[in-house]
């Protein structure tokens, strides 16, 4: 953006105001052709007035504040429509997001869509509750790892928030399956909804869920300890249609009738997180591959049934699969990999994890190579048969870009948290 300036030429030896040419909206107008959010800040560095109309049209707004400073807010940021008020997981500010502070965001945002509130462990229900009283066009909200909230208060945002299209309560101990309920009862446009932790919630929740919100595109129940095969066949077959992500970590009740439901029924799966569901064979897995040609994200680290066999026709017949997690599965040897050695095969692999699967040799990871040339990170940490020495003496070539995990030493890419 070239230089802003409040004045302009009117004539020969006249000058004139630009503001006094240009209306508000003519103005603004000029603002919304603004492609990035620096030329929008420099737009309002020209002025008092085009400082007020650069706050009046922003969309989003991530701030700590007080109750005074939120009211200023309120009345400079009059379009806002994406509030972010999260605190760090490690770190208190005190005295941080409060009941107060939701109260005069309910009452100054009224046009607030979406709201996030990670961490804000000072907030009780007295919040949501003015939150679902004030914000009925809210669409979003996060509350992970706000702890003292509980089905109260968070009924309260169903009852009031019935255009509520994700939520997240990742942590959240206290909420059960009323919650569930209230959601089948009042946000039918429910598409994202976050439970991890929320080890309260049941089969009978779930399956209340779907009652009324049949559009759930993602569901993360990770650690949700008490859901089984019943809850998660109703899922299913309820939302076989907008169902992309499911994450199960660590649902250690899960079995086989959970992955031949979602095999029978959920045609457009994208991603899969069964990491830790050890009661899972490869019967399951080899009949869900067989459908799920969407599949793009699987984690399946320590499902201690997984066959080569099973694996085998993963990376053969998952042709969009870019993530695949198998840490932990001892018994996969380098058979696993022998559908990749057909030369005409390129697979779209980008994120390969075989952390402590002993019984992998370079003989296996070789194979992975010639197939997979799109790979970015590849995790062989503990696995006594795959060292750095090793592949260097067999002369395995890597990607250019490619990131080897062999100690521990790298951070894992976020698609597999």
């Amino acid at each position: 953006m070239g230089e802003i300036g409040e004045k302009g030429i009117a004539g020969e030896g006249e000058e004139t105001c630009i503001n006094e040419r240009l209306r508000d909206d003519e103005l603004r107008a000029v603002l919304v052709k603004l492609e990035t959010d620096k030329d929008k800040e420099v737009f309002g560095l020209v002025c008092k007035k085009w400082l007020y109309l650069q706050s009046t049209e922003r969309k989003k707004l991530c701030a700590r504040a007080g109750p005074h400073m939120l009211r200023k807010m309120a009345a400079r940021f009059t379009r806002l429509k994406d509030l972010d008020l999260s605190q760090s997981a490690s770190r208190s500010f005190y005295p941080g997001v409060t009941d107060s502070d939701l109260s005069v965001i309910a009452t100054g945002f009224t046009a607030l869509r979406l709201l996030k509130l990670q961490n804000c462990k000072g907030i009780t229900d007295a919040g949501m509750v003015a939150i679902g009283s004030g914000l009925s066009s809210l669409q979003s909200l996060d509350v992970s790892y706000c702890r003292k909230l509980t089905d109260k208060g968070l009924s309260a945002v169903t009852d009031g928030c019935h255009d509520l299209k994700s939520l997240h309560l990742a942590g959240c101990r206290f909420v059960t399956d009323t919650l569930l309920k209230s959601l089948s009862k009042n946000c039918h446009n429910l598409e994202e909804l976050g439970l991890q932790g929320c080890t309260n919630i049941t089969d009978t929740g779930l399956t209340a869920l779907v009652d009324g919100c049949k559009h759930i595109t993602h569901l993360d129940v990770n650690k949700c300890t008490n859901v089984g095969d019943l809850g998660i066949s109703v899922i299913a077959e309820a939302c076989s249609i907008s169902l992309k992500t499911l994450k199960l970590l660590d649902c250690y009740k899960l079995g086989d009738k959970s992955i031949f439901a979602l095999a029978n029924h959920c045609k457009n799966l994208e991603t899969l997180i069964i990491g830790g569901c050890r009661d899972i064979s490869s019967d399951s897995i080899k009949s869900l591959v067989a459908t799920s040609q969407t599949l793009k994200i699987l984690r399946m680290d320590w499902c201690l049934n997984v066959s080569d066999a099973s694996l085998n026709c993963i990376l053969s017949q998952c042709s969009c699969l870019e993530v695949l997690d198998i840490g932990c599965c001892e018994e996969v040897t380098d058979a696993a990999f022998d559908g990749l050695r057909n030369p005409e095969f390129h697979s779209g692999l980008k994120v390969l994890k075989v952390s402590n699967c002993p019984k992998i040799t370079v003989l296996g990871i070789s194979m992975v190579l010639e197939a997979c040339r799109s790979l970015e990170y590849l995790d062989v940490r503990s696995c006594p048969n795959v060292t750095k020495a090793g592949c260097e003496e067999a002369g395995l070539r890597f990607p250019e870009g490619c990131k080897v995990n062999y100690t521990g030493s790298l951070v894992e890419p976020d698609v597999l948290n």
